[in-house]
């Protein structure tokens, strides 16, 4: 679109749910940039933004390219969560059907440092897979999405973090406590050794919102099932909120 001037005029659909979207709205709003962020609708009370919000699916890959057209979007920014596969694939495909370009803030992924004892899985199947026969208390830190599989394997106790209260677990089978990161060093190593954790289950989300329950695994030399990301379509990857600033002409950090 362009304005009187011969101005391109912009409007962002952001894709969010992470810290990083969550930055990234705080810098358009700041520009004066005209957008809408976009909230899958999985917590119940997500964090307020700054730009005009939405909640919920967009009805597949032809809803979404309906919504793009309908709402005039020049931009699409995918800042969700790395495991989002289905809505990230969606993006690539509407987007391209609706001739809109799509950037992608990702967060880069973990890597191992000196002293961490990590295994590589490629999904849950195969982290449920890793874990001992024999009884362990486990850190499940993958969201809320695939606990069943885990649960099915009665001998071990879970702790699960998560920002809503959506299962009861029996005292014998775990405990949920609920908590919204980012998280301190302190906190998650305190956290593990109250509840005398043997083995941490995370998925590969990169970020420093949550790496710090990696760190403490480290410092206490426990074992970390790390869940590898999972394949999503190629696409133009950006790192920072500064970087798809500055592929969004006119807009400066």
């Amino acid at each position: 679109m362009i304005d009187s001037q011969g101005s391109a005029i912009h409007r962002i659909l952001v894709l969010g749910g992470t810290t990083e979207a969550s930055r990234l709205a705080q810098a358009l709003a700041q520009a004066g940039v005209d957008g809408i962020f976009s909230y899958a609708g999985r917590t119940s009370a997500p964090i307020a933004q700054p730009l005009p919000t939405r909640v919920g699916g967009f009805g597949g890959v032809a809803g979404l390219q309906a919504f793009l057209q309908a709402e005039r979007i020049t931009q699409v920014v995918d800042a969700t969560h790395p495991f989002a596969a289905q809505m990230s694939s969606n993006a690539v495909q509407a987007c391209a059907a609706a001739g809109v370009p799509l950037l992608a803030l990702e967060r880069p992924a973990w890597q191992a440092q000196s002293g961490d004892v990590w295994q590589h899985v490629p999904d849950i199947a195969a982290a449920v897979q890793a874990l001992p026969t024999e009884p362990a208390s486990v850190f499940l830190a993958i969201g809320r999405q695939h606990l069943a599989p885990f649960l099915a394997c009665a001998q071990h106790w879970y702790l699960l973090r998560l920002v809503d209260p959506v299962l009861d677990l029996p005292a014998e089978r775990g405990q949920l406590v609920l908590d919204r990161g980012p998280f301190t060093l302190e906190g998650d190593r305190a956290l593990l050794q109250a509840h005398g954790i043997t083995h941490v289950v995370s998925k590969n989300s990169g970020g420093a919102g949550a790496q710090a329950k990696l760190t403490a695994a480290r410092e206490l030399g426990l074992p970390v099932i790390l869940i590898a990301r999972p394949f999503i379509p190629a696409r133009t990857v950006v790192h920072s909120v500064n970087e798809v600033l500055r592929r969004i002409h006119g807009v400066s950090s």
